[in-house]
C-alpha cells in the first residue's frame, strides 16, 4: 500500500508509479479516503526491488506491506483513518440508526411513507426500506421494482437518505439510478463474490455506502471482513459490516444471536460495525434487548425494522418489527447506553 506524502498523486505520478508495478506483474488501485488517497497495490507485492523502487520516489512517504488477507480492512490499514457519515451522523462519533419496513407493500404505500415520518420523529437516521425480497418459498412475494419509488418519495419527504437490499446487478443498477445512499447486501448474498465485485465497481466513484451483512452459515470473522475487502478493493472504502445472526437457529430465536462478536471485528478490521437485531432474534419483543446489547458490545449503530401497523405489514414485518413508540423508546436507551460506554473508554 502506496501512502503519498500530499493528499494524492498527480497524473504524472501515478503513472509513474504503474509502470514501475507493472514490471513486477502488479496494478494500482486508488482508495479514496476521507482525509487522502492511498494506492493499494494489487498482486503480490512482497518484491524488494519493486518496493525499493517505490520508497526512492520523492514523492512516497511509505510503503505499507500488511500481510492480511484483507490489506484494505485490515484496522493497521491507513484508511483506519477513514470515516463514514450518512444521514448527518458520523459512524463512530454518534450511534447511527437505521430504521423501516422489512418490506414495501406496493399496493399500500401510504403505510411506508406514515412509517417514514415515523421513524424519522423516533430519532432514526436513516430509513431502511426492502424493495427486493429474498425468500426461500419461491411462491411468496418477491418484491417489486415499483417500489423503489416509494422508497425515494419517502425519502424526499422525510430528508432521510435511504438504504434497501441489492441482490443482482439489475436491482443495482435501479437502486443507484433511483439515488439510493446505502446498498444493503443480505446474508444470503455475503459471500456472491460476483455480486460483490459488481457492487465494487458500481459504487468505485460515487459516495455511496455498502452494508454487509454476515453469511447465513457461521463463517470466520476473517471470512466476514474478507468479503468486504471484494467491494474495498474497486476503490470505493465506504463499506459497514453488520452481524445479524446466524445458523442454525438457536431455539426461541430466529437465529443464533451474534451482536457479541462486534470487539472481535473491531480487532481486525477498522470498519464500522452496525448491528441487525431484528433478524437475529426474529421476535419483535426480544429486538429491544438485543439492541441494547449490541450498543453495549461496542455497535456503532442499529439496523431496525419498524413499522406503523406491523400486523399489516407484509414478509418480516408482521412478526419482528417495532412499533414506532417502542422504536423511540429502545433508540433513547441504546443512546444512554452509547454515552455511558463512551463516556468509560474516554
Amino acid at each position: 500500500m502506496i501512502l503519498p506524502k500530499s493528499n494524492r498523486l498527480t497524473p504524472e505520478q501515478i503513472a509513474e508509479v504503474t509502470t514501475i508495478v507493472s514490471e513486477f506483474g502488479c496494478s494500482i488501485q486508488p482508495i479514496v479516503g476521507a482525509v487522502r488517497t492511498i494506492y493499494a497495490i494489487v498482486g503480490d507485492e512482497r518484491d524488494e526491488l519493486m518496493i525499493n523502487r517505490l520508497e526512492g520516489l520523492d514523492y512516497v512517504e511509505r510503503i505499507d506491506r500488511i500481510q492480511s488477507p484483507f490489506k484494505l480492512m485490515d484496522r493497521r490499514s491507513d484508511l483506519a483513518s477513514h470515516r463514514i457519515t450518512i444521514g448527518g451522523v458520523t459512524l463512530g462519533e454518534e450511534l447511527v440508526v437505521i430504521a423501516g419496513q422489512c418490506t414495501i407493500d406496493p399496493k399500500n404505500p401510504n403505510y411506508f411513507l406514515e412509517t417514514a415520518a415515523a421513524v424519522k420523529e423516533a430519532g432514526a437516521h436513516v430509513l431502511r426500506g426492502g424493495v427486493w425480497k429474498p425468500r426461500t418459498n419461491p411462491y411468496t412475494f418477491q418484491g417489486d421494482s415499483k417500489s423503489i419509488e416509494i422508497l425515494m418519495e419517502a425519502s424526499r419527504i422525510t430528508g432521510l437518505p435511504v438504504d434497501t437490499e441489492v441482490m443482482d446487478e439489475e436491482q443495482l443498477k435501479v437502486a443507484l439510478g433511483a439515488g439510493v445512499q446505502m446498498l444493503q447486501v443480505g446474508a444470503r448474498n455475503a459471500l456472491n463474490y460476483s455480486l460483490l465485485r459488481s457492487i465494487g465497481r458500481a459504487v468505485a466513484k460515487r459516495g455511496t455506502i455498502v452494508l454487509l451483512k454476515r453469511s447465513l452459515h457461521m463463517g470466520s470473522l476473517s471470512e466476514f471482513i474478507s468479503a468486504a475487502e471484494y467491494v474495498a478493493a474497486f476503490g470505493n472504502p465506504n463499506i459497514v459490516l453488520c452481524p445479524r445472526g446466524t445458523a442454525p437457529a438457536l431455539d426461541g430465536y430466529r437465529n443464533q444471536p451474534d451482536e457479541s462478536i462486534t470487539p472481535l471485528l473491531k480487532e481486525k478490521t477498522w470498519a464500522p460495525v452496525v448491528v441487525d437485531p431484528s433478524h437475529s432474534v426474529g421476535r419483535a419483543s426480544y429486538v429491544p434487548a438485543c439492541a441494547l446489547a449490541a450498543v453495549a458490545y461496542g455497535a456503532d449503530g442499529l439496523l431496525i425494522e419498524a413499522h406503523v401497523e406491523p400486523s399489516h405489514g407484509i414478509g418480516d414485518d408482521p412478526k419482528q418489527a417495532l412499533t414506532p413508540a417502542v422504536l423511540a423508546e429502545t433508540v433513547a436507551q441504546a443512546k444512554q447506553i452509547w454515552s455511558l460506554r463512551h463516556r468509560a473508554v474516554a
